[in-house]
């Protein structure tokens, strides 16, 4: 099972000089893939690129992309750019995004989030498996009058989904590669998620889908002030409907409950817990939530475990 971290660099002066200088540290530690969110700050695709050409080995990969506020043409362009840069080590990870994002940043109406992300992979597989398309949906249309293959892509880009609910995670066994959970615990991946996604993907006549579970946590033997920050860091996820689902179903209240926080036994012990769920590879965010001594700590522990 390979291991990997989330890359937040923030209040730093140049955010990419310090991505990459931690993204090194990460390789130094055993780590085997680093991922970038997406908001409305850094491209993640492009800074995905810049890692990876400076950091030979290291899998990166952006988790993730919302599909609204983007052009299936536009995200491959991006895609098998970062694919060719880093010579196969990029994976692009996509999600429904939110309703308060969507229609505060965007001003586009968050209707019909499913059907959205059904057509985007479906155009988005064509472009990244043959650098054309030809598809005209009901929500949005994707053709190629000119090539859109990037040379050095040849070999596709891995499609993730941040999906959790029902209907998003039967879409993407049918279209992805996999998915990107995050606050699912490992008893919403082993009774609800995993299952549900591996039979899409049976059904689909597709292979075993890739289970990425997305994990909040650190080492640190300061387990309640750590977890009141994070109580405080993660509230955000409980008003999103799609998120107070899974961390019920985790058999959570708050977010911070699938926070793994704890000595080195104690988040061992969890990252084993995700893997006997049916994670294929655990990446680990919010390291830094405990300043620099705990997030060394932490990726040090993940590197062993990584190897």
């Amino acid at each position: 099972m390979t291991v990997g971290v989330a890359l937040d660099a923030s209040d730093v002066p140049n955010q990419i000089d310090a991505t990459v200088q931690l993204a090194r540290e990460a390789a130094r530690s055993g780590l085997t893939s680093a991922w970038f969110g997406q908001t409305f700050g850094a491209d993640s695709p492009q800074l995905a690129a810049i890692v990876g050409r400076e950091v030979p080995g290291l899998q990166v990969g952006t988790s993730a992309i919302p599909v609204f506020g983007r052009h299936p043409l536009l995200v491959s362009s991006q895609a098998q750019t970062a694919q060719a840069a880093t010579h196969g080590r990029y994976h692009l990870g996509l999600a429904l995004g939110t309703k308060l994002l969507t229609e505060a940043g965007f001003g586009l109406p968050f209707e019909r989030p499913v059907a959205r992300l059904r057509e985007f992979l479906t155009a988005l597989r064509q472009l990244t498996e043959t650098g054309t398309a030809d598809f005209h949906g009901e929500l949005l249309t994707a053709a190629t009058p000119v090539p859109a293959r990037v040379p050095g892509a040849e070999n596709g880009v891995p499609l993730l989904v941040a999906a959790m609910g029902p209907q998003a995670l039967k879409v993407s066994g049918e279209l992805a590669d996999g998915i990107l959970p995050y606050l699912a615990g490992p008893r919403a991946l082993a009774d609800h998620i995993v299952p549900a996604v591996t039979a899409a993907a049976e059904a689909a006549g597709r292979p075993s889908p890739r289970i990425v579970a997305l994990v909040p946590g650190v080492v640190t033997d300061d387990v309640d002030a750590v977890r009141a920050r994070a109580t405080e860091a993660l509230a955000f996820y409980e008003r999103i409907p799609s998120y107070a689902r899974v961390i019920g179903l985790s058999g959570g209240r708050r977010a911070a409950d699938l926070a793994v926080i704890g000595d080195e036994r104690t988040v061992e012990a969890e990252v084993r817990r995700y893997r006997d769920a049916g994670a294929t590879e655990v990446v680990f965010s919010a390291t830094e939530i405990a300043g620099e001594a705990a997030r060394r700590r932490t990726w040090r522990l993940l590197g062993a475990l990584a190897r």
